[in-house]
């Protein structure tokens, strides 16, 4: 019987988190210790109340913001009126999952530590602020945390004797077991996706809708560096309904050539059918996955074969290599001393996880299927700003996306998995071109009163949440909006040109461009807003503008903000304390709103 039973909540949004809290679980039951590991939104979070130990491992995503899956769990935590005692017998430690080139640096992990404290548990040690900037990457930070937590659970809950800890070379079992089926099933599950809906039953993650795509088209010029797509779905009969600033998900799928190569290298089937049956009691089946299910399903639309692989993967493919000096340099790279060779084997060039295993042909050989939702994590769904209005553009859905391509040190380009995936459907071929998605709410909340303007900065791709937003709001009889728009070239990468122009014909936009390499000097947004300081401040200040920023989140934010402090103190008159605290004043009643990405 395991001496404790330990919890680890996550809280994840590109599967990092969630990566650490299994390994967590791993280790725990290493040492005998029984684990449970589950998102903070599928937990029944009034039973922390009755947890002797968690573990809590959170990412912060955007501009300081929580994971979708612990979002109710935060708005739970945070509740004003629970008991200072509430958590009085619970010991806890927070590792948190951060970015530093963020202004917000693992937020959610500690103002998380500092709320269960103020709840009345006790911290096993201080908050782990784990950062992806590190030349190791996170584990720089989780490695020798780990090593503390683990000195400190077994003092206060020591192992008996007769319990020796597991060993790193053998591996745990398996979470499911793939039953095979001697031959193809009488009866094929139904796609857990569907074309059409039960108006009660909104498309979701569990149950997408797959739309027909009805256009892709370039909307970059033939020489511009970059393809941009404007793609439109008919979302006639889902019951989807949105309003702008919410954000719709794709869930993409791996190409045909590598699901054919993954299943040559591993010696798999695609048109093998199986079940799974989760070993122990309490797990439930992976979401997505039909049950029975095809090899060529779960390999094409489940495991993430493009992604590139994090250390867990290293350490179980060197557990299940019988090929020795494989093994060899997987143990290797899956050390704490060999994180460096891992960083410059796989991070740096961003190598693939099919990649990889046609490196270790022997170990790819020899992997139990048992084991391969173990190994590879699943295909996450991707997020895109919807950028049309039903109000102009009714049962239909716009996103505008940029094809991710770049090259490493690595022979075969780099290609994003579900921006080529979907730049290479056809919606002009004979069958629909049908993909499975959903919408969620975004983070940008545009004014409802037809009197306030809006002030909206969105360099490149940056803009789509904003064309949104001015097609409903003149739709609407809203007329003042404010776009700050920049790109390189006007003549390449000038989104809905004439779309802008004709608005400002009609009164109902006023367009600030930055192009920023038609002059030796580059201009980019920020500086337009510098030159129209007086304005900025003056519809802020005055009439009670609202002020929206979309785009990349490393440096543009930082520059907007900079700017912004610059106008407060020049044109507004402010100290420079009191321009911070007029900042913080817009962000704390959503007159300043900031949707970025990385």
């Amino acid at each position: 019987m395991p001496s404790l039973q330990m919890l680890v909540l996550f809280g994840s949004q590109t599967g990092t988190a969630q990566d650490a809290a299994e390994r967590l679980g791993r280790e725990a039951r290493r040492r005998r210790f029984g684990c449970r590991v589950q998102e903070l939104d599928s937990y029944a979070v009034a039973n922390l109340i009755r947890e002797p130990l968690v573990i809590f491992v959170c990412a912060t995503t955007g501009q300081g913001d929580p994971p979708d899956n612990m979002k109710n769990f935060w708005r739970f935590i945070f509740r004003k009126n629970l008991p200072a005692t509430s958590l009085c017998q619970l010991d806890f430690a927070v590792l948190g999952l951060g970015d530093s080139s963020y202004a917000k640096f693992n937020f959610v992990a500690k103002k998380l530590h500092r709320r269960l404290l103020q709840l009345g548990g006790s911290a096993l040690l201080p908050a782990c602020l784990a950062d992806d900037q590190h030349e190791l990457g996170p584990d720089a930070a989780i490695d020798p945390w780990l090593g503390t937590l683990w000195e400190k659970v077994l003092g206060l809950h020591p192992v008996p004797l007769d319990l020796p800890e597991i060993p790193s070379g053998v591996p745990l079992p398996s979470t499911f077991i793939l039953q095979l089926f001697q031959d193809a099933p009488s009866t094929v599950p139904q796609e857990s996706a569907t074309s059409s809906l039960d108006s009660s039953q909104l498309p979701s993650e569990s149950q997408p809708f797959l739309a027909p795509m009805v256009m892709n088209q370039r909307v970059t010029g033939p020489s511009h560096f970059q393809d941009v797509r404007l793609i439109e779905f008919d979302i006639t009969g889902s019951g989807i309904s949105f309003v702008a600033g919410d954000v719709v998900l794709i869930q993409p799928s791996n190409s045909a050539a590598n699901v054919q190569q993954f299943c040559q290298v591993l010696g798999l089937d695609p048109d093998q059918w199986f079940t799974l049956q989760p070993r122990e009691p309490g797990v439930s089946s992976p979401p997505g996955l039909p049950q029975p299910c095809s090899v060529w399903h779960l390999v094409t639309r489940y495991l993430d074969i493009a992604s590139v692989p994090r250390r867990s993967f290293f350490e179980l493919l060197a557990c299940l290599s019988p090929h020795e000096l494989e093994r060899e340099k997987l143990l290797e790279l899956s050390s704490a001393t060999g994180q460096e060779l891992l960083c410059e084997y796989c991070s740096r060039p961003r190598r693939t996880i099919l990649e990889v295993l046609c490196d270790f042909p022997h170990s790819a050989g020899a992997i139990p299927p048992d084991y391969l939702l173990d190994l590879i994590p699943r295909i996450r769904p991707r997020a895109f700003s919807i950028t049309s209005s039903l109000l102009v553009h009714p049962n239909r859905l716009q996103i505008l996306m940029a094809v991710v391509q770049y090259q490493t040190r690595l022979r075969e380009p780099r290609r994003g998995l579900c921006s080529s995936w979907l730049a290479s459907l056809d919606p002009g071929q004979a069958d629909p071109i049908r993909v499975p998605l959903w919408v969620r709410p975004g983070s940008l909340a545009f004014p409802e009163s037809p009197d306030i303007p809006v002030i909206m900065v969105g360099p490149g791709t940056g803009v789509a949440p904003f064309r949104a937003a001015i097609q409903e709001r003149v739709a609407q009889g809203q007329t003042r909006n404010f776009l700050f728009f920049g790109c390189r070239w006007r003549d390449q990468d000038f989104y809905w040109k004439a779309e802008w122009q004709d608005l400002e014909k009609r009164g109902c936009l006023t367009l600030v461009t930055a192009f920023s390499r038609e002059q030796e000097q580059k201009v980019y947004v920020q500086h337009r807003l510098q030159e129209l300081g007086p304005l900025v401040w003056e519809l802020l200040d005055c009439h009670g503008a609202y002020f929206y920023l979309a785009g990349n989140a490393k440096s543009m934010p930082a520059d907007i903000t900079e700017v912004l402090m610059s106008i407060f103190q020049e044109h507004g008159g402010l100290s420079g304390p009191d321009a911070a605290t007029y900042l913080a004043r817009l962000q704390r009643t959503l007159h300043f709103q900031a949707e970025t990405w990385a």
